[in-house]
């Protein structure tokens, strides 16, 4: 018999039983890159995530025979209801055996849940913030998860979530790139060139980490208008933006981040990651004196790169705004000698234009992260 528990957020044995489920059930596969233990248990503490500013979530383990063989999250993300005119609860931090007695039992609490607060849709995985990744993995199994941008997921969580009733609500892809086959039509850099000639749009590069600090905030503001168009968004807090950026700046190479702006304000940007997907497994989830030194030395040694994050506001982008972002992303990837493949990390099926841009450079997509939905 399978039994369903909130976890008691206040517990620390029981908030690392949570988390720590998802680690003994992926010891074993080699493409599943561990997160950090500590990120996941500052997602479930109220005190120190902002999502719980604005949102609720409570969190589910299932057992059988007094073992643990699933866990889930329940989401009701308010500004996101709020901003789409939507009534959905999400999910998210969903893991189980292969049994669909446990998936079952795991979502029927969540449906109970949603169905007590009024809310009369399902959809998920969602992140607790604009990092975390969306989506059940349903292509691209053989390949290695990108660091924790994505998550990986066994091959048999589709079908158990389908045999529940869910459908598809939008796909994330990822697109691989080798470094030889990553070439812009000449039109394009012309493109790119005549518009900064024209002196309204300008790319900033950094010249150290310090300097990268100083345009923290815009950038994170930045991000926050960018992606208005995207299935996935509503408007972040101020916390969230700062949240979210210091996040981002303790791992951001300064080098590989680029700026886009329009008569001096903010209009794009480009965000490349050295790929320490080797690292954060060898450290299995835990930062460590020494675990520092390894990802700081692995990403000198990596030859991969995942651009996650670039766009440029709706506005801008038939100025000549696209062109050049695309121009940068080129430049990127190909200046650092370092960098023999990359991988552009979880671009909604939405932003068609982007998918086809992509493509017309070289990029083929090999991973694919499906959100679904039911009604409940």
């Amino acid at each position: 018999m399978v039994t369903v528990d909130k976890v008691d957020i206040s517990s620390k044995s029981q908030v690392n039983d949570f988390v720590m489920f998802h680690y003994k059930l992926y010891q074993n596969c080699p493409q599943w890159v561990p997160p950090f233990i500590d990120d996941i248990k500052t997602t479930m503490n109220p005190n120190k995530h902002p999502f719980y500013e604005h949102s609720d979530a409570e969190f589910f383990v299932a057992r059988r025979n007094g073992e643990i063989v699933g866990r889930i999250a329940a989401m009701e993300i308010k500004p996101y209801n709020k901003y789409h005119g939507t009534n959905q609860a999400a999910f998210n931090y969903f893991d189980t055996i292969d049994d669909q007695e446990v998936a079952n039992a795991l979502f029927e609490r969540i449906f109970d849940w949603s169905r007590k607060r009024g809310l009369d849709m399902l959809v998920g995985p969602k992140g607790f913030t604009a990092f975390d990744g969306y989506g059940i993995q349903v292509e691209g199994f053989q390949f290695r998860q990108m660091m924790i941008m994505m998550n990986y997921n066994y091959d048999y969580y589709p079908k158990l979530v389908g045999n529940l009733g869910f459908e598809k609500e939008v796909d994330f892809v990822s697109d691989y790139i080798a470094r030889e086959d990553l070439h812009l039509p000449d039109r394009v850099h012309e493109i790119a060139r005549r518009v900064l000639e024209r002196g309204r749009f300008k790319v900033i590069r950094f010249k150290n980490k310090n300097h990268m600090l100083t345009w923290a905030i815009p950038l994170g503001e930045a991000y926050n208008k960018t992606f208005v168009n995207n299935w996935e968004y509503y408007p972040l807090s101020s916390n969230e933006i700062n949240f979210m950026v210091k996040n981002l700046m303790t791992v951001l190479d300064y080098r590989l981040v680029k700026l886009i702006t329009y008569n001096d304000v903010i209009v794009g940007f480009l965000l490349g990651f050295p790929d320490i997907s080797a690292s954060l497994q060898r450290q299995k989830g835990r930062i460590t004196p020494w675990g520092v030194i390894d990802y700081m030395l692995d990403m000198k040694r990596t030859d991969t790169i995942s651009l996650n994050g670039m766009g440029i506001l709706p506005e801008y982008q038939g100025l000549g705004g696209n062109a050049l972002l695309y121009s940068e992303m080129e430049k990127t990837a190909l200046d650092f000698h370092q960098f023999k493949h990359a991988e552009l990390t979880n671009v909604a099926e939405t932003t068609k234009q982007m998918r086809a841009d992509l493509k017309n450079v070289g990029g083929v997509e090999y991973k694919n992260h499906r959100v679904f939905h039911r009604k409940i």
